[in-house]
């Protein structure tokens, strides 16, 4: 009755809507002959038969629920929370769904977002006081962003050590129950490039006056996209090498006193003699640490032409430079938080024009950018890649479409890929995304409103629209901020000799669900101990005979369901493998956390660095953009 129920809740997966330019089609089977079958009868299923593409004036006659199935499922405990979800997801979507087809929602979203920009003041400097700071949740709004030459101080005073038993910058040696440690942040944030999500972190930066795992103070700098951090730079009171770039003539790190330096007050009274006698000989003199516990600073943060520059009571510190994806008019927000107490921050010769923040202004209507047509004969794709995308993502839709969707594999039609988005609860960007996938025609839009827990039922969407609408061998998923090399991965696919069933990925074996925090999965979720094996999310693939069992068995009522759709797909392979063998295909080239040098896929990518790593490959270089 469970799966039953989910059939009847997601029966438009059996009709997503594909937009092609000019036109709404929803797809079946590209043969339309109502009789193809399984390409592997050995697995002991056959296909669905295929259907005919439904003409547009009928699509909507295609999204008939039953809603009274719900009343009955959603007494059956194990899958009550799945089932609650779902009956909102559902409810929501279908109102949004037919208000856009009624086309009720007539304002334009970008002029209304031009509009509002407009009006938007951008002022040359910003003052608050502590309290006043403290009262904004420690955040500075720069609604305009930064521009070249624009300056941040802060005065302030670092708070004295606080003994923790968990630090998060040091581990406990044995034996010890807690360390002191204070510590502060300073980040520019990209509050306006996303909705929903954690901002990017534009620039953090992290003096630590106590309890780094170094045992030295120290000051980190660094930037995260998506909650996954860059390679850090760490200042440790070393002068930064000889050979090292330098950043507008300034080096990325000063030296200062260190503990082990052995330097003496004694060296202090020397250096001011000399002075005073009038050696000719330059005498350098070492500065202590710049922020000490109860000792006020005036910090002063400057955006300059190649990076930004820290300087701390008048002298130079350290110094970052830009980094591929974060740049200065998207740093909107000011945060400082952390063992520190603020007396004021001022913010100086900001921009005086407002940059449109709409993230439809990335959108480029040109038809370079709409996708080719799908192939006239049925087999002829080698590879559909499915592309898991939100609704306000274009940005990041964008970047795909310039970049490795322009891979000559691709434009011959060789490799399909799509976009499988689902309706948000904004219904401007709704709005916007249905012009979007009228004009480009890769997008397969799931009208249901957007959930982390239903990611699972898009994953059966790919499957469902790889074997029977395209009839491709292999069957890749991933994500909207995931670059693939498409070559090396058809490459790596191919590697498997002969018919065989095949499961390609940065494979997991033996992980355990975590139990609490912001990912817990409870025990009537997963009452398992341990996952089955599966490949990380962000890039893996099936082959064909895989995807269809997955189809098969969600038609046929039997799909289990989980919310971590890697999760999903690493069971469902699991059960397929105890009827007929899968080789297992594991490699770290398919980056989960990141970019690794020769990369499969690499994940996290903004789209700027997706503009990067496409540049590097036209050089014939599969190298990273700032995971140096």
């Amino acid at each position: 009755m469970a799966a039953f129920f989910l059939y009847l809740l997601f029966v438009t997966l059996e009709i997503p809507l594909v937009f092609r330019t000019g036109s709404v089609e929803v797809y079946g089977s590209a043969n339309g002959d109502g009789s193809t079958e399984s390409s592997d009868s050995r697995v002991g299923f056959r296909r669905s038969p295929a259907r005919r593409m439904r003409e547009t004036s009928k699509r909507i006659s295609g999204l008939f629920f039953n809603e009274t199935v719900f009343d009955v499922v959603t007494s059956l405990d194990e899958f009550s929370a799945l089932y609650k979800t779902a009956k909102q997801a559902w409810f929501s979507g279908k109102k949004l769904w037919e208000e856009l087809e009624s086309d009720k929602l007539q304002p334009d979203p970008i002029r209304t977002d031009e509009k509002n920009s407009t009006e938007q003041q951008c002022p040359n400097s910003i003052t608050l006081t502590g309290p006043e700071f403290l009262s904004r949740k420690r955040i500075l709004e720069l609604p305009c962003g930064l521009t070249l030459g624009s300056h941040i101080t802060v005065v302030g005073k670092p708070r004295w050590g606080h003994r923790e038993r968990d630090p998060k910058i040091a581990l406990l040696r044995e034996g010890e129950q807690e360390l002191m440690v204070s510590q502060f942040m300073m980040e520019l944030l990209g509050l306006k490039t996303v909705d929903n999500e954690e901002p990017p972190r534009i620039l953090h930066v992290n003096p630590r006056l106590k309890g780094d795992w170094s045992g030295k103070p120290v000051i980190e700098q660094n930037t995260c996209y998506r909650m996954q951090w860059g390679h850090a730079q760490r200042c440790e009171g070393w002068n930064s090498r000889a050979d090292e770039e330098t950043v507008d003539g300034q080096v990325k790190c000063e030296k200062w006193l260190r503990d082990d330096d052995g330097t003496t007050e004694d060296s202090k009274t020397v250096w001011w003699l000399n002075r005073l006698i009038g050696r000719t000989k330059k005498i350098s003199y070492n500065w202590p640490f710049p922020f000490a516990e109860g000792k006020l600073f005036v910090l002063t943060l400057t955006a300059g032409l190649e990076g930004y520059h820290i300087n701390v009571d008048g002298r130079h510190i350290t110094s970052f430079p830009y980094r591929i994806g974060f740049v200065l008019e998207d740093a909107t927000g000011f945060y400082l938080n952390g063992d520190v107490d603020v007396d004021a921050v001022i913010a100086a010769s900001l921009p005086s024009s407002h940059p449109n923040f709409a993230p439809q202004q990335h959108l480029e209507m040109f038809k370079k950018w709409q996708a080719p047509s799908l192939p006239v004969v049925l087999g002829q794709v080698e590879l559909f890649i499915g592309i898991l995308s939100a609704g306000n993502h274009f940005s990041e839709r964008m970047a795909i479409r310039k970049t490795w969707m322009q891979h000559n594999l691709i434009k011959s039609s060789n490799v399909v890929a799509r976009f499988f988005v689902a309706l948000t609860g904004r219904k401007e960007i709704n709005a916007q995304l249905k012009k979007e996938a009228e004009y480009f025609g890769d997008i397969v839009i799931v009208p249901y409103m957007d959930n982390y827990d239903l990611v699972v039922l898009k994953t059966v969407a790919i499957c469902e629209y790889g074997v029977q609408n395209l009839a491709a061998k292999f069957i890749m998923k991933c994500d909207d901020d995931t670059f693939v090399r498409v070559d090396a991965v058809m490459k790596e696919a191919k590697k498997v000799v002969g018919n065989k069933s095949l499961y390609v990925g940065n494979i997991n074996y033996y992980h355990k669900p975590l139990r609490d925090g912001k990912w817990a999965v409870t025990y009537k979720e997963w009452p398992e101990e341990v996952y089955p094996p599966y490949a990380n999310g962000p890039g893996y693939i099936v082959s064909s005979d895989i995807a269809e069992f997955v189809v098969s068995e969600f038609e046929q009522h039997k799909l289990r369901l989980f919310k971590m759709e890697d999760v999903s797909m690493g069971m469902w392979v699991e059960k397929f493998n105890s009827s007929k063998p899968v080789e297992y295909v594991h490699s770290l080239k398919f980056c989960q956390f990141g970019c690794i040098d020769d990369y499969y896929t690499s994940h996290y990518q903004s789209p700027r660095q997706m503009i990067c790593l496409w540049e590097k490959l036209h050089q014939g270089k599969a190298q990273c953009c700032n995971w140096r």
